[in-house]
């Protein structure tokens, strides 16, 4: 890192999202901007700033073809890949607004943001996504244009209009253009993000180009970016920790973004690109920190206690590093412990990371001081999509890995009623899309943005304490935090997701996934068929289960216990809709799905 610069546009050299993108094709032309994995060929692609600017002027042809205008919407159902870039910036340059959408999304919700955002072109990926459209048509009011990446060749005449992007793109190579991105002004509505909540609709963010800008420019005040950074990006860019983080800083500070080929494959893929930066959310870390737990289990007593000895003087020395802990003698031992241990797991995740950011949920405390005692800077930070998203993060020169961090420069932070955490600042959202109520219910009459979570304030760091609207009250007016339990529980081995419930009821319980190899290892001690539903009814699993459980909430009080508890190995994702493209658990879908379940454990109460 001796010879790493930094070369950062500022928002002032760059009035609104595309011209950032040109300003840095300019200033950078010849420097890797994008990498890709091409299946056709089965290597790796790679494109350069002055490329990527090209393949973008294709891009705003087409759309100025096909009569697409300014203010308009385009919706973007792709993974994440070079096209996604291509075709928002080519919606930025000529004024219009882009949607994302969730590749592998409801027919339902699909339609609904189709409807709401009057879409008139979307892009999409393959069969996949057409299939989805094809089952939502009948709800849609207005058809848009579709076009796909892949050759795509329906059985029967289509409702909706099908082009290829090869032929729509190619039609349209003499369309003149006009330098419409000179006149976007930096208040001008740059995008429509629909928030996959829980429950319910979403709802329609409205970001402004200067809303992304500035959180984007703020976020490099406070973490380091060189421009010989590689980000390695595996969270939809629909998510808008990714696009802020991963497309729109790395633009901002010439730094090169890889793309997963999927969250299956990111394993390999992280010893493939050996990326410096990383943008997770934390269910991704309880996984890699699930198996390493499960890993050393099996291991002999001697390997086991040489682990806890490294992690314990790792963070010894990371403490002392932060200013926190006075130099031991014990220090002296790392580099041994180092060689022996703690770098062999770094290795596995590329060898060359320089710090990760965690965001969207809280990173449970066991899984952060794990990796940051082996040497990975886990920095955990906190925002909403209504704030672009980040309202603050972990400094590498000032971690408490238990907070969220400290506010993003020219981020203003406050306790409201309650204790609520309230926001204000160029980067909160103009307003929700066609729905004033909802916009002014979720700002103060100053003109605060309300987060919904519970905060205190410790010095410039910031801890949230709990969610106004996840609390569960039983029957009994105790009240108690679903979230912090089922992040307890899953760090246990042998459960992979958890699901805590009880409100209004006498008492909790949970409904959980075992983690596929721990529950056979189980099984096979109690000399079960792993492979058997009824196997997951037996009383001795019960029973061992809910000892686990109880371990796992030791810390928690006697009331917020879980008293029953049903047993699943079908592993909630987004494709299945059980979890948010964010990997947040959708409770109401659960609660519907595991009904019966739910009745049988507590049908005698």
């Amino acid at each position: 890192m001796e010879n790493w610069t930094t070369d950062y546009i500022s928002p002032e050299e760059a009035p609104n999202l595309h011209c950032l993108f040109r300003v840095r094709a300019q200033r950078s032309p010849d420097a890797i901007a994008y990498r890709f994995f091409n299946s056709k060929q089965n290597t790796w692609i790679e494109y350069t700033w002055a490329q990527s600017l090209e393949q973008i002027e294709h891009w705003r042809r087409a759309l100025s073809a096909s009569g697409i205008k300014k203010n308009e919407a385009v919706g973007i159902m792709l993974k994440n890949c070079p096209e996604w870039i291509f075709i928002e910036q080519a919606c930025m340059a000529e004024g219009i607004v882009s949607v994302p959408l969730y590749p592998n999304d409801r027919p339902d919700n699909v339609s609904y943001i189709i409807n709401e955002s009057e879409i008139r072109l979307i892009l999409i990926e393959d069969m996949l996504q057409w299939k989805t459209l094809q089952a939502a048509q009948s709800d849609i009011i207005e058809a848009p244009i579709v076009i796909s990446l892949s050759e795509i060749k329906p059985k029967k005449n289509p409702v909706l209009s099908l082009i290829s992007a090869a032929n729509w793109l190619q039609s349209a190579q003499e369309q003149p253009l006009e330098d419409i991105y000179n006149n976007i002004s930096i208040e001008s509505l740059a995008t429509i993000v629909y928030t996959s909540g829980t429950t319910g609709r979403p709802k329609g963010v409205m970001l402004s180009h200067q809303n992304i800008l500035y959180n984007a420019y703020y976020g490099i005040q406070s973490v380091t970016v060189y421009a010989q950074d590689l980000f390695l990006s595996f969270l939809p860019l629909s998510h808008t920790l990714e696009r802020t983080v991963g497309y729109y800083i790395p633009v901002m500070t010439g730094a090169t973004v890889a793309f997963s080929r999927s969250i299956p494959q990111l394993a390999e893929d992280l010893l493939t690109i050996k990326p410096t930066v990383l943008i997770s959310v934390p269910r991704i870390y309880e996984r890699v920190y699930g198996k390493i737990i499960g890993q050393i289990e099996d291991k002999p007593a001697i390997a086991q206690k040489l682990f806890a000895l490294t992690e314990k003087i790792g963070w010894e020395k990371y403490e002392h590093e932060q200013g926190r802990r006075p130099t031991s003698w014990r220090l002296l031992l790392w580099p041994i412990l180092n060689k022996l241990v703690a770098k062999k797991v770094m290795d596995k995740l590329g060898g060359r990371l320089r710090f990760s950011i965690s965001g969207g949920a809280p990173l449970p405390e066991a899984v952060g001081k794990l990796f940051i005692a082996f040497g990975l800077r886990v920095l955990q930070g906190y925002g909403l999509t209504e704030s672009s998203p980040i309202i603050s993060v972990n400094r590498l020169e000032s971690d408490q890995p238990a907070s969220i961090g400290i506010a993003l420069p020219e981020v203003n932070v406050r306790l409201g009623d309650n204790q609520e955490l309230q926001t204000h600042s160029k980067c909160v959202m103009l307003g929700y899309w066609k729905n004033e109520q909802a916009s002014k219910e979720t700002f103060t009459d100053d003109g605060w943005l309300k987060t919904g979570d519970l905060a205190r304030i410790d010095g410039e760091h910031i801890y949230i304490t709990g969610r106004i609207k996840e609390i569960l009250v039983l029957s009994n007016g105790e009240k108690v935090p679903p979230v912090d339990m089922e992040i307890a529980i899953t760090l246990d081995p042998l459960f992979e997701q958890a699901m805590v419930i009880g409100e209004g009821r006498p008492y909790l319980s949970a409904v959980v996934v075992l983690e596929k190899t721990h529950w056979e290892n189980l099984a096979k001690t109690l000399e079960l068929n792993a492979d058997d539903p009824a196997s997951l009814k037996n009383a001795k699993v019960k029973s061992i289960v809910q000892n686990r459980i109880s371990r796992c909430l030791s810390d928690f009080p006697g009331y917020a216990q879980v008293r029953q508890v049903t047993l699943s190995l079908e592993v909630w994702t987004d494709e299945n809709f059980f979890l948010t493209a964010a990997m947040k658990v959708r409770r109401k879908v659960l609660m519907e799905h595991f009904h019966d379940d739910i009745i049988n454990m507590y049908k005698n109460h």
